[in-house]
């Protein structure tokens, strides 16, 4: 039996912007996005800027070890580390975007520029084209701002965007995904609450998803296994463009109009 094995290893990848890369910024997108639909009267989407918002981001996590004990990486606690991590896994990939939430209802006064403070940050990730589906992850909500309206009208605001259809209305315009899906860890129970009572609904869970780096809490892996960090399960949640059109819309919007 006569065969051949022609693989060739990737190239090596693209240099890391570094800190805080170039300006313009170029955040790398292969999908379009409308920023003036991507904001509420209570809060606002752009692009994530380290040269403009990660020093503000980092110096509001005052335990970072415990604001990222659910990641699937390590190492992200330190400044520098996380937007090498963040500009290889999302900038990187066309994808993928991260954004920033400002909630405009409390400004900065050292950043007027802004309309409002920097709140967390919030991903597309994972676009597709092809299958109009798109993932919501890293969504990270400041201590300050956890438990306020700002995660509800992000994750509305980007759930409304990703599911209305292209020139709906005058005032309203999307993507038009027949799918956006949520990964969450079995143990982050907040999150799991977060997904549900936006409508999102519970599909499974994906067993043994992850490797996780040596010293993360998760299961422990076979004897002889080929690698040492433990293993992580990944429960999945998604909305679809049925949901959206059999009550979840409403959901969203009624979740949004609550006063916190």
């Amino acid at each position: 039996m006569a065969y051949v094995n022609t693989y060739q290893p990737p190239p090596p990848p693209k240099p890391a912007y570094g800190l805080h890369g170039p300006v313009p910024y170029d955040i790398n997108i292969a999908f379009p996005l409308d920023f003036t639909q991507l904001e509420t009267p209570r809060l606002k989407l752009v692009p994530f800027i380290p040269s403009i918002h990660a020093a503000k981001y980092h110096a509001a996590i005052p335990d970072p070890a415990h604001f990222y004990r659910y990641f699937p990486v390590s190492g992200i606690e330190d400044p520098e580390s996380y937007l090498l991590f963040m500009d290889a896994f999302v900038r990187q990939n066309p994808h993928n975007v991260l954004l920033a939430i400002i909630d405009t209802t409390t400004p900065d006064p050292n950043h007027p520029e802004w309309g409002g403070v920097l709140a967390g940050t919030v991903a597309l990730i994972d676009y597709s084209p092809t299958n109009l589906s798109v993932e919501i992850g890293a969504l990270c909500i400041l201590p300050a701002f956890q438990r306020t309206h700002v995660t509800t009208h992000a994750v509305g605001t980007l759930l409304k965007y990703c599911l209305t259809t292209p020139c709906a209305s005058q005032s309203e315009s999307g993507l038009g995904l027949r799918r956006v899906y949520w990964y969450g860890h079995p143990d982050n129970e907040p999150s799991l609450r977060l997904a549900t009572r936006m409508g999102l609904k519970r599909e499974g869970t994906l067993r043994w998803t992850w490797v996780l780096p040596v010293g993360k809490l998760g299961k422990t892996p076979r004897k002889n296994d080929p690698q040492e960090g433990p293993g992580r399960d990944t429960v999945i949640m998604a909305i679809t463009w049925e949901d959206w059109e059999d009550g979840a819309r409403e959901l969203v919007t009624t979740q949004m109009a609550r006063v916190e």
